[in-house]
């Protein structure tokens, strides 16, 4: 896992603005939602296309996290990345063309095939029959024809959203940033999340915590639904 903290500075400016540093004093698991980003082989896999390698290293925190909250009452949402290709073109052309490199083009594609290989969520998780698995085809999971998740969370009657997942800071990040402009009590779980590096992964986690939501540990959050 990444080994960093919120820099003293980011925490100071934070406790300055808003009087105090988290922003929830509890939660109440019936109404809240985890949502685990992209924790699937196109990630997790040794050697896949979009390998993110201490996405392997969270995979205990997040089971950890989905007990507790299941044993509570709440939600766990498994998002896999995923589009369709047909006629030589996908549903999201630009990313395809300019942000993968030709030569990866095809592997990249291979992997994102609808309930192929590469969508499938990596071994070392606990997916339980209640929880429940969406697709979305853009960064965010709330992007509007992303996926279906907002309407999902309206009808379990979901007001708080924990984010873990890879990559902390592109789906992860902007999912969450997403959850909170759309009024969800929103927490970015640190210890939940990996990147490519830890420069991005604590860039995230001050991103969030000043504007987006809360960020706090796996620990951190079980505790706040015993108050």
């Amino acid at each position: 896992m990444h080994k960093i903290q919120i820099r003293q500075e980011i925490i100071n400016r934070v406790v300055s603005r808003r009087g105090r540093y988290h922003l929830f004093d509890s939660l109440d698991a019936a109404e809240t939602a985890f949502l685990v980003i992209d924790m699937q082989n196109l990630f997790c896999e040794p050697g896949a296309p979009a390998e993110v390698p201490l996405s392997r290293a969270i995979c205990k925190n997040i089971n950890k996290l989905s007990k507790n909250l299941r044993e509570k009452g709440g939600l766990v949402i498994w998002i896999t990345s995923a589009t369709t290709y047909a006629n030589g073109k996908s549903e999201w052309e630009l990313f395809l063309k300019y942000f993968v490199a030709a030569e990866m083009r095809n592997r990249t594609l291979d992997y994102m095939q609808i309930d192929g290989h590469g969508e499938q969520i990596w071994c070392d998780l606990d997916v339980s029959d209640h929880d429940l698995k969406l697709r979305k085809n853009r960064y965010s999971a709330f992007t509007p024809g992303s996926s279906i998740l907002q309407r999902v969370l309206s009808s379990h009657d979901i007001k708080n959203i924990l984010v873990g997942g890879t990559k902390t800071n592109i789906c992860c990040e902007s999912t969450a940033r997403d959850a909170m402009m759309l009024d969800y009590k929103t927490m970015l779980v640190e210890d939940c999340c990996a990147a490519l590096s830890d420069r991005e992964h604590q860039s995230t986690l001050e991103n969030v915590i000043q504007q987006f939501g809360d960020v706090m540990t796996v620990d951190e959050i079980t505790n706040l639904f015993e108050i």
